[in-house]
């Protein structure tokens, strides 16, 4: 029987010490030669394996947009940085060179994609990035889930709520359910609220990791009506908050209502939402669910909805110090 061999003739990367019977392109080379043999019956696979692998690299070089490849080079590289890298470090890490990286980083600062620190020695990503994902399908299916769990939580506590997230250095309200009863305290879909001095705001500041939490006060313009809080209260009530896994206090927006606002957790314990009852208590004659109890179904709605769960044994605290 006559069989027609094919040789294929490809290099691979390999430690030579792992490998002492391969030989080498040229001494010290990191390659080596390989030869595989194929049957006649596999030599047209190969042909067009070859034919579909040169057409890739074509498509590839053909479609290039260094500028492009620049811009998004340097967002991936700063997403792994805590802290924000220099000018000089970014350009040692991608090897590119100064001028051309300099003229990057300002476009990215001019388009708020990238932020400066204060002595305007580092840069580090703005959350623009993150205000865009939420404003894709995600978003969408987020507010799906939730919807019918925010009803049932409004018809068993016979309060309102609503869900926001962080957008552009406040809060925007993306979804909003009213309570049963003929009285009722609600907050109009899509309005903007406040980052420092709402329930909704102080929650999504106190489960962030510090680096976003900057950011988020470093892009926080004041609403209307926004009360001024000293820096360093704010970080003890975000502690606090964190500590407790809640925030339950009297709104310092309307009179006469208790604000009860959990976290909606990322799978890494960052708040990707919020979750607000503005509790309004019943001083006639009808027995309506308590405060206690409204939290307490607020807590389960919430649970219902997070991707981090406290059962697995991690603690949200240490992993937002991370």
């Amino acid at each position: 029987m006559n069989v027609l061999f094919i040789y294929e003739c490809f290099a691979v990367k390999t430690d030579a010490m792992l490998y002492p019977s391969v030989f080498s392109l040229t001494d010290g080379s990191p390659w080596r030669i390989t030869l595989t043999r194929h049957s006649h019956a596999k030599a047209d696979a190969l042909r067009n394996r070859h034919t579909m692998d040169a057409d890739d690299t074509n498509d590839a070089d053909r479609y290039r947009a260094p500028a492009l490849d620049k811009g998004l080079d340097i967002l991936e590289l700063l997403a792994e940085q805590k802290g924000g890298l220099t000018r000089a470090e970014i350009t040692k890490l991608l090897n590119r060179n100064a001028s051309e990286i300099y003229r990057m980083l300002e476009r990215l600062v001019a388009r708020q994609y990238v932020v400066r620190s204060a002595a305007g020695d580092r840069y580090a990503l703005s959350l623009k990035l993150y205000a865009l994902a939420h404003r894709h399908p995600p978003m969408n299916r987020l507010i799906a889930e939730a919807q019918p769990l925010m009803r049932r939580f409004a018809d068993a506590a016979e309060q309102s709520c609503h869900l926001a997230v962080y957008d552009r250095g406040n809060l925007l309200v993306i979804a909003q359910v009213d309570g049963p009863g003929t009285w009722g305290m609600s907050v109009r879909l899509g309005s903007r609220v406040g980052l420092i001095d709402t329930a909704s705001g102080r929650v999504m500041l106190a489960f962030q990791t510090p680096e976003q939490r900057e950011h988020m006060l470093a892009e926080h313009t004041k609403v209307k009506g926004e009360i001024d809080v000293d820096r360093a209260a704010l970080e003890a009530a975000c502690a606090a908050i964190r500590a407790d896994g809640v925030l339950q206090k009297d709104s310092q927006q309307i009179f006469g209502v208790t604000d009860i606002t959990f976290p909606i957790l990322g799978p890494r314990g960052r708040a990707i939402a919020a979750l607000t009852c503005p509790y309004l208590r019943r001083i006639d004659e009808y027995v309506a669910p308590t405060l206690e109890t409204a939290a307490d179904l607020l807590r389960e709605t919430v649970q219902a909805l997070s991707l981090f769960r406290e059962e697995d044994g991690r603690d949200v605290a240490a992993m937002l110090a991370e």
